[in-house]
């Protein structure tokens, strides 16, 4: 059985970078990548009883959730056995914490333990968190899928090739209290809503009219339009201009800030392919504006292949699709 240390031991051995350090110029996770070196050696470390239970063929289908591997919801378990329990070792345990820092960007780090902790009741990482173990890790294909309350993230050394972040993710973060105040205060992700908001405020009278939308669709309901995307209700962000588009060019930097560096420049990647936000429609709904006070606190960035759906009422759950090809199909 292979151990955190070992691990660690023969990651520095055989890296000049820090485990968790990624070049600047990246285009998409690889399986020498710091998150999927880790999951190889967490599948090593398993025990035949502990692969049963939570490693699958790559093409499994659940009868419920269908092709498992695939599957994205705002709170769920992938597998019954959660990550700090004594189904695993302490190395184990760790070995799955050194895999989500390596998902994420390490500024939001303790963004994201803040979240975990708040939407858990106080519980630490790993209590309420479950994983599943797709093809063999080290292998052609493979994925690793960290699922919880507010929670689903991949790590696929880019054997999906045409999709960002391994698949379809979820984030979200319930602060103070599950129905949240205006301004969403302790919120880790309401920043990502007040620089959408400040796009708003940049419109003029036309184009903020063009950009509301009455009702908020259902939050699942993230699969690609492709060519039809021209259909959905809002904003076409290619008429904007100047300022305005800066400012909206700055969002998506912010959007996909808290995640890994391979996967921010594979997610960018994806939408340069399908003609970047020039083809991307924007739009802020009304029925469920917290305090009714015109601050928008559901969204949506949509393009024929990419979708980023920050619902924020009454706290905030944010859906990610994205991929090069608007036939990929969703499971949620």
């Amino acid at each position: 059985m292979t151990t955190r240390r070992q691990f660690l031991q023969s990651a520095a051995a055989t890296a000049a970078l820090p485990l968790f350090a990624v070049p600047k110029l990246v285009a998409a996770p690889t399986k020498k990548s710091a998150a999927e070196t880790a999951v190889k050696a967490l599948y090593d470390s398993l025990t035949d009883a502990q692969k049963k239970a939570v490693c699958f063929a790559w093409d499994h289908t659940d009868e419920k959730r269908k092709l498992l591997r695939t599957f994205v919801a705002n709170n769920w378990n992938i597998t019954p056995h959660m990550v700090k329990s004594e189904f695993f070792t302490k190395d184990q345990q760790g070995i799955v914490a050194d895999i989500f820092k390596g998902l994420v960007n390490p500024e939001w780090h303790a963004k994201f333990l803040k979240q975990m902790k708040d939407d858990s009741g106080g519980k630490a990482f790993g209590t309420t968190q479950s994983f599943a173990i797709f093809g063999e890790p080290g292998g052609d294909k493979f994925e690793f899928v960290l699922t919880g309350r507010h929670q689903t993230i991949r790590a696929d050394g880019n054997s999906e090739k045409s999709v960002a972040f391994g698949g379809p993710i979820f984030y979200g973060h319930a602060g103070k209290n599950d129905t949240e105040e205006p301004h969403h205060p302790d919120n880790v992700f309401w920043s990502q809503a007040v620089a959408a908001n400040g796009v708003y405020k940049l419109l003029d009278d036309k184009q903020r009219k063009r950009s509301l939308v009455a009702k908020t669709p259902r939050e699942q309901a993230v699969a690609f339009r492709g060519d039809k995307v021209a259909e959905a209700r809002g904003l076409p962000i290619g008429e904007l201009t100047g300022d305005v588009k800066k400012e909206l060019q700055a969002v998506l930097a912010k959007l996909v800030e808290p995640f890994r560096a391979e996967d921010r420049d594979e997610a960018l990647a994806c939408l340069k392919a399908q003609g970047g936000l020039d083809k991307c429609v924007l739009s802020f709904y009304e029925d469920e504006d917290i305090g009714d006070d015109k601050v928008w606190d559901n969204w949506r960035i949509e393009g024929p292949s990419f979708v980023w759906f920050f619902r924020g009422s009454p706290h905030v759950h944010v859906w990610v699709n994205i991929a090069d090809d608007a036939g990929v199909k969703l499971n949620a």
